[in-house]
């Protein structure tokens, strides 16, 4: 074995390792009693279970010699006869299963609250990461890792529990029973037989989990494909190339289709080498009986009690293979999930962090300098600040850091010089709820959940009443689009709210951020996707909804914020002009070059 493989298989133990120190507290939560008594209860009922299951090849052995007028007077009978040792048989098998499925009906709670708490604890750590992380992420395989992740938890709980320690407990005791009650051959062949099966059974699956782990990345990578074909749909067919998709996303399956049929061939070895070891254990055994029955050492019945036990050693190593390669399996999807658990959450609170508390809503850069990457500062020595009520407006060319200013305004991202302030409070010093109840924003581009129109409006404020939200509406100009609409404000909106235009998804965000009622407002390009007319009539809704606020806008087209108390204008990161609109067209410098440049675009788009 080279270092590196070494190496890599003491990752993995390790990686195994803390899996399971995760989820050991699923298991045994502190303070919550029920979950452990459940544990307990079915653990009671497991034991019972392998109880039950020892003493069915006796009653079996019992009933078989009562046939066979062999060994009468055996006291351990009872005096049951043949066919009351029948009856217990199948009395035992029947305790057997009952105490079986009364362990997996005691322990499923248990299961799927682990599920669902891990579920609960992924998703809510996903959207406390940082704005970085989400922006490089892969939506479907990142989707596919959590649900791989989250569905191993209950088979791992399930399976290490109640199959693992239990299938242990059972050889043991067979081995002792073939100990006791024949010699040390029939319990040394049945030693050999586990010990050569655990071997190959372990070797083997060590290769496929690898198999397995190249079939994953290849379902990965076709899921991601998919996914983000999917969610570009308009993109596509703009271009033309479903072909290139379809082909993009055929040769993501292809290579997934190698690695599946490499694991099913290596899953038919595997069971064939399984069956082949059982198989001559069982033989030898069943051999060494039968020779002991003819010499008259044994009865018919200690044959049939000799099969019986071989068969329930079978039985659970057959599932020993399987358990064994989904554990494995389930550490590798679950340790995946793990890894994403512990991605760190680059914007924290501090501990301690006091609401923000905005008196007038004044915001404050103080020689700011933000850069995503160290060695490309964004934002260099910027000083701006915002006067209570006041609207300004930032302008510039694509990657001057405009939006970079938004981000930084809502804590997406903490700057790496200076201080940004509200109010006084350096936003790094207050709670990120806080700050973001205190900020509303309407982007370029809104995007809107697959629910009703209702609920999009209502997201600003969740218990707002029918009313609020219809006057919200009204303020943003949609109410009678939504009152037109056949099912009204219960109209479903699409994923990503692509059933309306852009200019009404647009002004359901305005009505969402009207309902949230924020002290402080940012408008991030609210309209330059948007055509003339439908821009206009957005900029009343907009211009009503910044009445009595502090407002930040982020500019493209210049004609929306000519009204702005003061216009900031952004050249690589710094300011190089600002004042109001008439200041800086009689300045005549970079805002005015803009203004003409633009000024003369609408005019041949209304004139075409």
């Amino acid at each position: 074995m080279t270092k590196t493989t070494a190496s890599v298989k003491d990752g993995e133990r390790a990686q195994g390792l803390r899996t399971i120190r995760r989820v050991i507290p699923y298991l045994w939560p502190k303070g919550e009693t029920w979950v452990k008594r459940r544990v307990v209860l079915a653990l009671g009922a497991l034991v019972l279970a392998k109880v039950f299951s020892l003493i069915i090849p006796w009653f079996y052995k019992g009933a078989v010699d009562g046939l066979a007028n062999a060994h009468k007077g055996d006291g351990w009978t009872l005096g049951l006869g043949a066919v009351g040792l029948t009856v217990a048989y199948g009395v035992a098998r029947l305790g057997n299963v009952g105490f079986g499925e009364l362990r997996d009906a005691l322990f499923v709670r248990v299961g799927q609250r682990a599920l669902r708490a891990l579920a609960l604890e992924t998703f809510t750590h996903m959207h406390r990461l940082s704005m970085r992380y989400h922006i490089t992420r892969k939506t479907g395989g990142l989707s596919r890792i959590i649900e791989r992740g989250v569905k191993g938890v209950d088979f791992l709980l399930r399976f290490t529990l109640f199959s693992i320690g239990p299938l242990l407990l059972e050889l043991i005791m067979v081995t002792v029973v073939f100990l006791t009650l024949f010699n040390v051959w029939y319990a040394a062949v049945v030693v050999v037989t586990i010990t050569l099966y655990i071997v190959f059974t372990f070797k083997v699956t060590e290769w496929r989990v690898q198999i397995r782990r190249e079939m994953n990345a290849q379902d990965t990578d076709a899921n991601q494909k998919a996914i983000d074909s999917l969610l570009n749909f308009e993109t596509v067919k703009y271009f033309g190339a479903e072909k290139r998709e379809a082909g993009r996303y055929d040769v993501a399956m292809a290579g997934y289709e190698r690695a599946a049929v490499k694991t099913g061939q290596s899953l038919s070895l595997l069971n064939f080498g399984q069956s082949l070891l059982i198989t001559t254990g069982l033989v030898i055994v069943m051999v060494m009986a039968a020779m002991g029955v003819q010499q008259g050492k044994l009865s018919v019945g200690d044959f049939v009690m000799v099969n019986a036990y071989m068969m329930q050693i079978t039985q659970p190593l057959g599932f020993l293979g399987t358990v064994y390669r989904e554990i494995r399996q389930a550490l590798t999807d679950m340790g995946e999930m793990f890894d994403l658990l512990e991605q760190p959450t680059e914007v924290n609170d501090k501990p301690g962090a006091r609401d923000l508390n905005v008196t007038g809503g004044q915001v404050e850069f103080d020689h700011v300098a933000f850069g995503y990457d160290a060695a490309r500062p964004i934002l260099k020595d910027l000083t701006l600040t915002v006067k209570p009520g006041q609207k300004v407006a930032v302008v510039g060319p694509s990657g001057a850091g405009k939006s970079t200013i938004g981000r930084l305004l809502f804590r997406f991202y903490d700057v790496t010089g200076g201080a940004l302030r509200i109010d006084g409070q350096d936003v790094r010093d207050v709670t990120q709820d806080s700050l973001h109840q205190m900020i509303g924003v309407v982007p370029q581009d809104t995007v809107l959940f697959n629910d009703t129109v209702r609920y999009n409006i209502a997201y600003g404020r969740p218990d707002a009443t029918e009313a609020e939200i219809v006057a919200a509406a009204k303020s943003a100009h949609i109410h009678e689009f939504i009152a037109g609409l056949p099912e009204g404000y219960d109209t479903m909106v699409g994923e990503r709210g692509l059933k309306l235009s852009g200019g009404e998804k647009q002004r359901v965000g305005i009505a969402r951020t009207i309902l949230k009622n924020p002290p402080i407002l940012l408008l991030d390009e609210a309209t330059s996707a948007l055509d003339t007319q439908t821009e206009r009539d957005i900029q009343e809704a907009l211009h009503k909804v910044g009445e009595g606020r502090t407002v930040l806008t982020i500019a493209h087209r210049l004609s929306t914020i000519a009204d702005s108390d003061r216009i900031i204008v952004l050249e690589k990161g710094e300011i190089v002009e600002q004042g109001r609109h008439e200041e800086l067209l009689a300045h005549n410098g970079r805002y005015a070059a803009m203004w003409q440049r633009q000024s003369a675009e609408e005019e041949e788009e209304e004139a075409a």
